[in-house]
């Protein structure tokens, strides 16, 4: 339905050496747990999920890397909260239209923190900033 509330828990940043040479990047968002949270919103609880995450950027070979913990709240009906508890206690999956949404968010958020960590850091972007392109 809805992402109503978004929270780093984590952050860290690590840089092993100055960028020379070939390296590569990779970026990696996985789900580590799902729960049922609380979520009062003005006199009446809603029913809402807690998806705890991890986002790492790894530079390769041994430049640095930045790690991102953290959590979103999902707003949902009380039926299809627990239709994504039960598939997710059973499989770690999640029902696709809750993970392209919750996903969506968490890269939008965490791609441009990690932005401002690498920069902060002096790391090489982790993702492909665009280049000014000068014809004649």
């Amino acid at each position: 339905m809805t992402i109503v509330g978004f929270n780093y828990s984590k952050m860290v940043a690590d840089k092993s050496l100055t960028a020379t040479g070939k390296f590569s990047i990779t970026s990696n968002l996985s789900i580590k747990d799902v729960e049922e949270a609380s979520f009062v919103m003005g006199k009446d609880k809603q029913d809402s999920l807690k998806f705890n995450f991890m986002f790492e950027t790894i530079y390769a070979p041994d430049l640095g890397k930045i790690i991102l913990e953290g959590s979103v709240i999902y707003l949902e009906a009380k039926e299809k909260v627990q239709e994504t508890l039960k598939t997710w206690k059973k499989t770690k999956k999640l029902p696709k239209d809750v993970m392209q949404e919750v996903l969506t968010s968490l890269l939008n958020r965490c791609n441009v923190q990690a932005l401002i960590v690498a920069r902060d850091m002096n790391l090489p972007s982790p993702i492909p900033l665009p280049k000014v392109q000068i014809d004649g």
